[in-house]
């Protein structure tokens, strides 16, 4: 199964202040839109993205489709089949992706402990 993209989308209370101190970590924006409350900051391949007012909780984020630097990819699986995939394993979702449209879509799922798991394609 391959999910695609991976980056770590962080719940944050100022996002400039919690972009002035990854940028002390090395990491520079490269998406988003900070008059939005969203930033994604990236240190060669580690991707993190920063969300003022978006998620209750920090969130690990995958996105189909993608590769590392936001470029779509030719080929990947769409992520109505990594639905199926998932829940055919007995994955219970909380929001799942509407299966008789294409493009752009996402599902999420909690792990064990309670951590969100966002699945969120963009092409």
């Amino acid at each position: 199964m391959k999910l695609g993209a991976f980056s770590v989308s962080l719940t944050v209370k100022d996002l400039a202040a919690s972009r002035a101190f990854y940028e002390k970590f090395g990491f520079t924006a490269f998406a988003g839109d900070a008059s939005q409350n969203w930033l994604i900051l990236k240190n060669g391949d580690s991707v993190i993205g920063l969300f003022q007012g978006m998620f209750e909780r920090n969130t690990l984020t995958f996105n189909p489709g993608w590769d590392n630097n936001a470029n779509p990819l030719e080929e990947f699986t769409d992520i109505r089949e990594l639905q199926r995939q998932l829940k055919d394993q007995g994955v219970q979702l909380l929001v799942e992706a509407d299966e008789t449209t294409t493009g752009p879509a996402h599902f999420m799922a909690l792990d064990p402990d309670g951590n969100p798991v966002l699945v969120d394609q963009h092409v």
